[in-house]
């Protein structure tokens, strides 16, 4: 070793081991940082549209309760809420036939590039 200020291969070794520990932990740190932001970011967007579709729900209900008072006074509360109902019954039905087609149709083999 010219001068003995030269580290052993071995030091060397010990000290790329430490260092890339180090740095290992400080990208983790960052990893779990950024993971945490995101988490935060999601969860507040997730109660926002929860909110909005319990309104949505609400706004909905109080359509159909209108719609069902409104025939009321040319079919009677009866026929105007089966009326009401039945429709609303209909729409939901197609709705669910068509979510499930285009569900079926993403879960299939052919769907797959």
């Amino acid at each position: 070793m010219a001068g003995g200020s030269e580290e052993s291969i071995g030091a060397l070794f010990s000290r790329l081991r430490t260092e890339g520990m180090s740095y290992a932990r400080a990208e983790l740190r960052l990893v779990r940082a950024r993971v945490a932001g995101r988490a935060a970011l999601l969860r507040t967007a997730a109660i926002l549209l929860a909110a909005a579709a319990l309104l949505a729900i609400g706004a909905l209900i109080a359509l159909l309760v209108g719609l069902i008072a409104t025939l009321a006074t040319l079919i009677g509360p009866g026929w105007a809420t089966l009326a009401v109902v039945g429709a609303t019954l209909l729409i939901a039905g197609l709705l669910g036939a068509i979510g499930a087609g285009a569900l079926r149709k993403a879960l299939s083999a052919e769907a797959v590039p």
